[in-house]
């Protein structure tokens, strides 16, 4: 079964030097069989729990109603990038939900 979302992660903080090179702004697209966009693979590594939960619906207790977007560290505490995760349901899911 493929999930009903689209994965869209956002660069929204950077300090220090990312050595991959991640600037705020940047986004990386992740679907059933892609990713899209530039990502370092310890940062993607590290996120691919987060984003597999959300890719099958998870819902975080501590996201307060925003159940649809979470926030993730890079694993190098010095050169912190803070990721944005982001659901998006896809097309063909969005006639059945909507009211």
């Amino acid at each position: 079964m493929l999930g009903k979302y689209d994965i869209v992660v956002t660069v929204k903080s950077q300090t220090g030097t990312c050595v991959a090179g991640h600037k705020v702004g940047d986004k990386i697209y992740i679907s059933d069989k892609s990713v899209k966009g530039d990502i370092c693979l310890s940062a993607l590594t590290s996120l691919m729990p987060k984003v597999y939960a959300m890719y099958y619906d998870c819902q975080f207790p501590w996201l307060d109603g925003k159940k649809s977007i979470s926030t993730h560290p890079c694993p190098d505490e010095n050169n912190q990038v803070i990721f944005e995760i982001e659901r998006i349901l896809k097309e063909e899911y969005r006639d059945s939900n909507e009211e």
